[in-house]
């Protein structure tokens, strides 16, 4: 998180609702290691934009707190509208959302968060699910699984019942082994609520990469582009051969039309450079998909305009 997000005056229906989010907002702000997280992302960038940034919390639209990176789990907010408006192009009208790594769920919750500002922005609904073992993590398989950092029965769900009836009506938990249930959740997809955005915090190798099929069902039950954020490469012991890096690696060898890669020029495109997400953001390319066809065709032509000719006629 980089810095609190202000809103407009709520109205007495929803005081309940926004007095516990802000109070969520400030107990993460006060965890370890978060204040000094802010300063290094937020008091390193220029000082007119942090200045920009005030106004933009107080008065700015849900899009422009989600470029000025003013969105709790900014790693969620900009896949989550990307999503929505690659939905809008394309010609959906509803995309699923899917976090694998649940844990007490205060993740979760935020994205649904999120998967609602969207919608009032955007007009894209969205299924949302919450893949998690319920238990906390099972042992590791070996060094890939870096054991040094993380270990069995760490982060567990500590209030299954709680989290499920916070929950909105489209949003669900599943529960169990990750290497059943991703390939059992890839065949409910469909083209009508293709998967836009996939969060993966799994901590371990062996977790990523039983998830890994969750990106591997036909693919028009896809967006063409799907953002992938991927929580734990940025440990010390993360490398190409460890860790989630590792599970992407190994997807990416034995898939020809589906790969992962980082964001495209994803820094250059935002206004604040120096926050972390955007190293761990990356995105499956559905290579296979319909709308990557040359046999698909936009209902209009893209035309350039010349104003150098345009000028000479006047």
């Amino acid at each position: 998180m980089s810095v609190i997000e202000h809103s407009a005056p709520i109205p007495a229906g929803k005081a309940k609702r926004t007095a516990a989010s802000h109070g969520y907002v400030l107990r993460r702000l006060f965890q370890k290691g978060k204040l000094g997280k802010v300063f290094v992302e937020r008091l390193t960038e220029p000082l007119h934009l942090n200045i920009l940034s005030l106004f933009v919390a107080l008065l700015g639209s849900y899009r422009m707190k989600v470029a000025f990176d003013l969105i709790v789990r900014q790693q969620y907010a900009f896949p989550i509208l990307f999503a929505a408006d690659a939905a809008k192009l394309h010609g959906y009208k509803k995309v699923t959302l899917v976090e694998l790594g649940v844990a007490s769920g205060a993740g979760l919750l935020t994205m649904c968060r999120i998967a609602e500002r969207t919608t009032k922005a955007t007009g894209i609904e969205f299924r949302i699910v919450g893949f998690d073992a319920g238990t906390g993590m099972p042992p590791a398989v070996d060094y890939r699984d870096l054991p040094e950092l993380f270990q069995e029965g760490d982060f567990p769900m500590m209030d299954f019942e709680g989290l499920k009836q916070a929950l909105p009506a489209n949003a669900e938990l599943i529960i169990g082994d990750v290497n059943v249930t991703a390939s059992a959740f890839a065949r409910t997809l469909t083209p009508d609520a293709p998967l836009g955005f996939v969060a993966v915090d799994v901590d371990y190798y062996s977790a990523a990469k039983a998830a890994m099929p969750i990106l591997t069902a036909a693919p028009e039950n896809y967006l063409p582009v799907v953002p992938v954020y991927l929580d734990d490469i940025a440990e010390y012991g993360s490398s190409n051969w460890t860790g989630e890096l590792l599970a992407v690696s190994e997807f990416n060898d034995e898939n020809s039309m589906r790969k992962i890669a980082p964001f495209n020029f994803l820094r250059s495109r935002r206004i604040f450079k120096n926050t972390q997400w955007i190293d761990r953001m990356f995105a499956a390319q559905i290579h296979d998909h319909p709308h990557r066809s040359p046999n698909h065709k936009r209902a209009t032509k893209w035309v350039l305009g010349n104003e150098y000719l345009a000028a000479k006629k006047r």
